[in-house]
């Protein structure tokens, strides 16, 4: 294990779990791994992004594939919820009094027009080392590497120490009800994994594997709507106060305002490994922040970073405009929507407060839709133990590293109900590659294969050995 492994690992679980972590991984049979692709390309198949009515029946796609597969139909339900559904599926444990472990996953896609992609985004193309399709990054490469990795585990009789739990859902893209319905009912779990959070980073230039993010913490989601309303006129008389005017006003204060400077250990320990590869003034400044967090001027040279800013403090920003009815008549109301990634652990109301002392009381504050604050889930060592092995297994000597994520999925719904949830996805890929959500989504080839020895030997680290 290299220097930088060790010493991130140290920070996780102590200097007595590092010898440990490293382990060798036999890759999975050829059947299995053709079973997966099969799986793999039946899903990318359906078209489920909101509104063509296609998650009910892939979740009945793979609800038949686990049956066949030899689950007892009991232990397989579908639920609906309006247009979509989830899917649990329950692999039976010796212990049943001992609390399950979940493993979560979305079938939902976002939208893709096939008029502006190179190939059609819902069939699976395998291209120069590639995988390409709608969901193969985001997140239908874990759905099919979980199922398959689940009939792998039954075809060789595997009885888990308790049992574990599928959960994917289907609309976590959009409202996450269905995820919200199985964080409910799945609510006594003693934690989930998540193949939606967390990944593995390759180099640019050589492809070779640099890092891991194990993610233990979100920043939840809201968004806002200023308005300002005024009783408006004609145009040819304009009047000292107006909407228009009043509003860019209190953008003007948001866009000067910062939310204060916060950390967890996850975004510490984020930093602390991101400073031993990270060269010139930014390596010292996460270093300097990562030892002190209250350094000032470490936190500031970090927040000049759109792509770190997040990992520091809560954000918000203006992202939709309207504004007047007329063009000859004075707008009796504007309206900005501002999206907020906030910091875990921050009430909703202190950051609603914060808002509205920042745009004053001409400005209506209001929230828009129905967030989720979650804290961050508790560092695990038996679970950072794990995943460490299941990563070097395929990826020796890659330092794990804890992340906070500035997004939010369906890990931040469980962590609100509970079950401290961790992002640990088999994917490695490289930063050019990141088009989860745009246009001709991709991954390496090399690396779905390689989930199936990640699901495998991390499901059995902590569900116990074979009898």
């Amino acid at each position: 294990m290299n220097r930088i492994a060790a010493a991130i690992l140290g920070v996780l679980l102590g200097a007595s779990a590092v010898g440990a972590a490293a382990a060798t991984g036999v890759p999975a049979p050829e059947a299995v791994r053709a079973e997966a692709r099969e799986i793999f390309a039946t899903v990318v198949a359906f078209q489920t992004a909101e509104g063509h009515g296609q998650v009910p029946v892939m979740a009945k796609y793979l609800a038949e594939q686990f049956k066949a597969g030899g689950f007892d139909a009991d232990d397989i339900e579908i639920i609906p919820n309006g247009e979509t559904a989830s899917l649990i599926v329950r692999y039976r444990g010796r212990d049943r009094s001992a609390k399950p472990v979940l493993l979560l996953a979305h079938m939902d896609v976002v939208e893709a027009r096939a008029e502006d992609w190179a190939r059609d985004p819902f069939v699976l193309v395998e291209e120069n080392g590639y995988f390409y399709g709608r969901g193969t990054a985001d997140v239908k490469q874990e759905v099919a590497l979980l199922t398959a990795t689940f009939l792998r585990l039954k075809r060789e009789n595997f009885v888990p120490s308790r049992d574990l739990v599928i959960a994917f859902s289907g609309d976590e893209e959009t409202t996450m009800k269905s995820t919200r319905d199985l964080a409910r009912r799945l609510q006594g779990a003693e934690f989930a994994l998540n193949g939606d959070g967390g990944e593995g980073v390759l180099d640019e230039h050589t492809g070779k594997p640099t890092v891991y993010y194990m993610q233990g913490a979100e920043k939840y989601y809201v968004s806002f709507e200023l308005t300002t309303h005024n009783p408006g006129g004609h145009s040819s008389q304009p009047r000292v106060d107006n909407a228009i005017y009043d509003l860019a006003d209190a953008l003007e204060a948001l866009r000067r305002y910062q939310f204060p400077v916060m950390w967890n250990d996850w975004t510490l320990g984020s930093f602390k490994a991101a400073a031993a590869v990270t060269q010139g003034p930014l390596g010292d400044a996460m270093a300097k922040f990562a030892a002190n967090p209250h350094d000032a001027a470490a936190a500031d040279a970090l927040s000049g970073d759109p792509q770190l800013v997040g990992k520091l403090r809560t954000t918000c920003v203006a992202t939709m405009l309207r504004g007047g009815h007329a063009e000859n008549a004075l707008p009796q109301s504007a309206t900005a929507t501002v999206n907020c990634r906030v910091f875990p652990g921050t009430p909703l109301d202190e950051v609603k407060g914060t808002l509205q002392r920042l745009v004053g009381d001409k400005v209506e504050v209001k929230v828009i839709g129905e967030p989720h604050p979650s804290d961050p889930s508790p560092l695990r060592p038996d679970v950072v133990a794990a995943v460490t092995r299941a990563v070097h297994a395929n990826y020796a000597g890659v330092p794990v590293v804890p992340e906070m994520a500035a997004y939010a999925t369906d890990g931040s719904i469980f962590r609100a109900a509970g079950i401290p949830t961790y992002g640990v996805s088999s994917l490695f890929i490289k930063d050019s590659d990141q088009y989860s959500h745009g246009l001709n989504e991709r991954i390496q080839v090399p690396s779905f294969y390689a989930g199936l020895d990640h699901w495998y030997l991390l499901i059995q680290q902590l569900a116990g050995a074979r009898r």
